[in-house]
């Protein structure tokens, strides 16, 4: 609970007056209650959009967490707590002073201690050990490990002590493209050229079937990307999404690589896409299948539609953490139902690109909660 992050050493105070000046994007701090709150570096993150933070800087945001219209969830609250920087002093009168820290009647400025707790919160009181790598750390929580890894935090996760390690399970946002769009070129290519041959039938039984046009492409291009999204939402949700056995440390350790670090760290940039090498896996499997059921013009052009998907979707995560999208736009919208997926309803909305796959199977998140 937040109630029991207590700080290591006294909080400094801040006047009213100095509280007030800071209202810009270069520096934004709010107040809750008596507690002052820096929140420069999440006004990008925030699903609502900067301008609601930047429109209530330096005052006390206690009802816009309570709501009407969202009320703020218990891991949202726990996250604003990593940005508190210390009390406003309303028997200062002089906004003259540097913000001052008391500690047994003596006074430290500024240069003489932290600006934020949030480092001695994780080192002393968290289930891991910060200061180490953490892939071999949390099978060990056990049964302590689901309610811990979605407690988000604002800050890197290391996984591997070994800088070849760590470095593979990292990828820029600009290598899926990179990757993956040539191999949509040529390939949307050579499905055209195949089916110009006008040798690719789609059987329907085993005596009758009919001739699959080049003209066609398009409309099967669409449906692979349909399909990706299916299978994006079975993979998120079945997978990504298990509950692994609390006294199993390996699937704790799986889990956690998979998918389990961007829950705990939601904001870590290099961990948002796939890293090539092990997307292959899942885009070399999607073919494979594809190939079991139908003839090999059909099979690609599903295929490259569906990788297309695949990039689309990569794209869409990467914003949906970092981007800004326009207020009651498409984009707005799913970065808001994503966000409550993180930070309160873990076990619903799976959907990424869309929330179509969230309605049959009734995992969609009620439009009235709050993230």
């Amino acid at each position: 609970m937040i109630g029991d992050m207590s700080p290591s050493v006294s909080p400094r105070f801040f006047s009213m007056k100095e509280v007030s000046r800071h209202c810009t994007k270069d520096s934004c701090w709010v107040l809750l209650g008596t507690r002052v709150y820096d929140v420069t570096g999440f006004l990008t993150r925030h699903p609502g959009g900067e301008a609601l933070i930047l429109r209530r800087s330096g005052t006390d945001i206690s009802q816009q967490l309570d709501g009407p219209p969202h009320r703020h969830s218990v891991n949202a609250r726990r996250w604003l707590e990593q940005y508190y920087i210390g009390e406003l002093d309303r028997d200062d009168g002089d906004d003259t002073q540097a913000p001052r820290q008391r500690i047994k009647g003596k006074e430290l400025t500024g240069e003489e201690t932290g600006l934020s707790r949030c480092s001695k919160v994780d080192l002393e009181t968290d289930l891991v050990d910060w200061r180490k790598p953490l892939a071999w750390q949390v099978g060990h929580l056990g049964e302590k490990y689901d309610a811990w890894v979605h407690q988000p935090v604002d800050r890197p996760i290391r996984l591997f002590e070994s800088e070849f390690l760590e470095a593979r399970t990292k990828t820029s946002w600009y290598m899926v493209p990179l990757v993956w769009l040539p191999v949509v070129f040529f390939l949307s290519w050579y499905c055209l050229t195949l089916l110009a041959q006008e040798k690719t039938r789609l059987h329907l039984t085993s005596n009758y079937s009919i001739l699959v046009h080049k003209y066609s492409f398009p409309v099967i291009f669409l449906l692979g990307m349909f399909l990706w999204s299916f299978i994006e939402y079975c993979i998120h949700r079945f997978v990504f999404h298990m509950t692994p056995p609390a006294h199993n440390y390996y699937l704790i350790t799986i889990h956690f690589l998979l998918h389990g670090q961007h829950h705990k760290s939601p904001f870590d940039g290099s961990r948002l896409v796939f890293p090539p090498g092990l997307a292959s896996f899942v885009v070399g499997t999607f073919y494979l299948t594809l190939r079991f059921f139908f003839s090999e013009g059909l099979a690609m052009c599903l295929f490259v539609g569906g990788l297309c998907g695949y990039v689309v979707y990569d794209m869409i995560h990467y914003y949906l953490h970092y981007g800004s999208p326009r207020k009651d736009s498409y984009m707005y919208g799913l970065k808001a139902y994503h966000v409550k997926h993180h930070f309160e309803h873990q076990r619903a909305g799976f959907g990424i690109t869309t929330t179509f796959w969230d309605h049959p199977f009734n995992t969609v998140i009620p439009s009235e909660e709050a993230f």
